[in-house]
C-alpha cells in the first residue's frame, strides 16, 4: 500500500470517527440546550412572583435553576385539586361567566380551553394513533394523525359518507399543518406509534422505525407471481 494510500485511509476513518461522534453528541447537546432554555424560561416568568421568604435564590449565592418551574407545576396541580370540589367549581363558574362579558377575551379564551380539554382529557382519543392518505394527489401518501371522529355541521354535510378528522403535519415542523375530513375507507391505519411516525415527519423520512412485521400476501399477488 502506497503512502498516499495510506493518508486518505486515515483521513477516511477520522473522518468516520467524527460523524459517529457528531451522531452521538449532538442529539445530546440539543436536547439539554432546549431543556435549559425550557426550564430557564419559565423561571424567568415564575421567580419574580415568589415571594422573598420563599425564593431560594434570596438565601444561596448562586441561582437555583428550575425551582420557578416545580412552583409551576405545584400550583398548577393545586389550582385542579381545588376546582375537583364544589366552591373551586363555583369559583372557576364565576370566574368565566365574568369572561363571557368581553366579546374578544371570550373568544380567545372558549377556543383554547376547548383545545386544551380535546388534547388532555383522558377519554380523548386525539392523536392516538398514524394514518395514511393520499395526498396532495392520487398515487403520492402522506402521514395523518387521526384527531377525533368528525363531528358537528361537517359531519352533518358529509353524512353520506363516514369521516374522521385527521391532522396533517408538515416537513420538518410537525406543529404546522392542514385539517382534513377524510373518508373513513380512504384512511390506511399504521401500526408505529405517534411518536414514531413524528420522527420520521420531522427527518423527512431520514429516521424509519423497524418494521419486523410480514405483510400478508393477497391472492392477486400470488396470482401473478405463479408461473403460467
Amino acid at each position: 500500500m502506497s503512502e498516499k494510500q495510506k493518508r486518505v485511509g486515515a483521513s477516511r476513518r477520522v473522518r468516520n470517527y467524527f460523524l459517529t461522534g457528531l451522531i452521538i453528541v449532538a442529539p445530546l447537546a440539543i436536547t439539554a440546550y432546549l431543556t435549559w432554555t425550557f426550564v430557564g424560561w419559565v423561571d424567568s416568568w415564575v421567580k419574580p412572583y415568589i415571594p422573598t421568604i420563599y425564593n431560594p435564590d434570596n438565601y444561596l449565592p448562586f441561582a437555583v435553576p428550575g425551582f420557578g418551574l416545580l412552583t409551576a407545576l405545584f400550583i398548577i396541580t393545586l389550582i385542579g385539586f381545588l376546582t375537583a370540589n364544589l366552591v373551586g367549581r363555583s369559583i372557576i363558574a364565576f370566574g368565566e361567566s365574568l369572561l363571557d362579558r368581553m366579546p374578544l377575551v371570550r373568544s380567545l379564551y372558549k377556543g383554547l380551553k376547548q383545545i386544551f380539554e380535546t388534547v388532555l382529557a383522558e377519554q380523548s382519543s386525539s392523536f392516538k394513533q398514524a394514518a395514511l392518505i393520499e395526498y396532495p394527489r392520487r398515487g403520492l401518501w402522506s402521514i395523518v394523525f387521526i384527531a377525533t371522529d368528525t363531528k358537528g355541521e361537517v359531519n352533518h354535510r358529509l353524512a353520506e359518507q363516514e369521516s374522521i378528522s385527521v391532522f396533517l403535519p408538515t416537513t420538518p415542523n410537525p406543529t404546522s399543518g392542514f385539517l382534513l375530513f377524510v373518508p373513513r375507507k380512504d384512511v390506511i391505519m399504521l401500526d408505529m406509534s405517534v411518536e414514531e411516525a413524528a420522527k420520521m415527519v420531522i427527518s423527512a423520512g431520514l429516521v424509519s422505525p423497524d418494521f419486523p412485521k410480514t405483510l400478508p400476501v393477497s391472492k392477486e399477488t400470488k396470482r401473478k407471481s405463479e408461473p403460467a
